[in-house]
Order: C-alpha cells, then sequence, then structure tokens
C-alpha cells in the first residue's frame, strides 16, 4: 500500500515572478495562465512567497470609493503596505511555505490545513523549485477509478498486509464507498482492517459487515 507523492500530483510547468515583476505583470501571469497564484523566487530560482489574487485584491480594497453604501473596514498596517506595493516583492505573502516531492499526499494536506493555504511550492534538496500543489491536486486521488481502490484493498491491504484469503473477506468499492464483508478468526482485526482501507488513497467511506469467530474481549466463540 503506497500513499500517492506530492510529485505524483504537482505541476511541474510552474508559472513565477520574480522579485521586481511589476504589479500589471502579475495581473497578466495569473489571467493568461488561468491560474489563481503563483511563486516569488528568487535568481537561484527559491521561492521566496507566493503572490496570489486576494494580495492583488488589497490594492483595490484600500482604495476609497466615496460613493459606497458600506462602511470602510479597519485596515492594518503591513496590509496598506502591501495594498501599496508595485512589486512582487512588495505583494507576496511570505515567507514561502514548501513541500519535497516525496512527501505523502497526507502530510501535504495536513500541513495546508495547519498553516491555512491553498498551494504549496515544492522544493528539492537544495531549496529550488519543482513544482507547485495545490488543494484542488491532491484532491484528485479521489479520481480514482473504483476498481483500482478495490484491488488495492483486496491485494495490497486483506492478501498481502493482513495474510487474508478472498473467502474470508472481500472488498466492493461504489463510488469511493468501501463495503466490506466476510468473516474473521478474532474480533480484534476488524477495527484494523477498517483503518487500513481507510488509508488507502481515493478511499471516501468504509463499511464493515465482518462477522468474527471469537470475540478477543471474553474467552466464548463469538456469535457469527
Amino acid at each position: 500500500m503506497r500513499h500517492r507523492t506530492v510529485a505524483d500530483l504537482m505541476t511541474r510547468n510552474v508559472v513565477r515572478a520574480r522579485r521586481d515583476t511589476p504589479f500589471k505583470e502579475i495581473v497578466e501571469l495569473l489571467a493568461e495562465n488561468d491560474i489563481t497564484a503563483l511563486p516569488v523566487v528568487d535568481e537561484m530560482d527559491h521561492p521566496l512567497g507566493v503572490v496570489s489574487e486576494a494580495d492583488l485584491l488589497r490594492k483595490c480594497s484600500a482604495q476609497t470609493d466615496p460613493s459606497s453604501r458600506t462602511p470602510v473596514p479597519h485596515v492594518e498596517t503591513w496590509e496598506r503596505a502591501k495594498a501599496e506595493g508595485a512589486t512582487a516583492e512588495e505583494l507576496m505573502s511570505a515567507p514561502a511555505v514548501c513541500a519535497r516531492p516525496e512527501w505523502t499526499v497526507v502530510e501535504a494536506a495536513r500541513l495546508m490545513a495547519l498553516r491555512n493555504i491553498k498551494r504549496l511550492p515544492v522544493v528539492d534538496e537544495a531549496g529550488r523549485l519543482l513544482g507547485i500543489v495545490s488543494r484542488g491536486d491532491l484532491l484528485r486521488i479521489f479520481l480514482r477509478r473504483d476498481d483500482a481502490i478495490r484491488d488495492e484493498i483486496t491485494q495490497d491491504v486483506l492478501q498481502r498486509t493482513l495474510h487474508l484469503a478472498p473467502s474470508q473477506v472481500a472488498a466492493e468499492v461504489c463510488e469511493g464507498k468501501v463495503t466490506l464483508g466476510g468473516t474473521v478468526e478474532a474480533s480484534s482485526l476488524v477495527p484494523i482492517i477498517e483503518r487500513l482501507c481507510h488509508n488507502v488513497d481515493g478511499v471516501v467511506s468504509v463499511a464493515a459487515h465482518i462477522g468474527y469467530r471469537f470475540d478477543a474481549s471474553r474467552t466464548a466463540p463469538a456469535k457469527q
């Protein structure tokens, strides 16, 4: 069983900006490439930060509008400085929070959730930009075919990892939802099977209808 890695899912041809890329050129790059953000790199291609549509929109939101009927929100000093920025270095959110290509989807998703960010530049051992991975890229694991998920559960989880025969536990998958049926020796094995199946990339949910011959918490045989 192998989780997909950042290298499997990232975008490799990355549109990037330099420190001195001007505001208007950044807007053009986003529009021309149908993207919402891009990394800002130095002369060695090391990510310094990320400039997004949200960063650019501060310039609009900071402008005065005498005809507006909505109250003017309080603008922090740092936000006003960004709104007045004219280059990528002045506009970007920094420092760049980066990922490594060998990270699993789980590791990348946890970092995005922890830092409340939508994308991660991906760097090599020297810190040079290799690609970029977004929330949408990570969600692509849920586009896996049902038969591919079923085969991984059957062959990798049930047979290779748990050494269960096909006659003991069978898996069916429909739209990423896994249904398990069969009988195992001990009740303690059921939650282990469920957990390992949940960890397979592309699994949305697991319903285990698995009987057992012995309840691990009792000495008497369990009902099947």
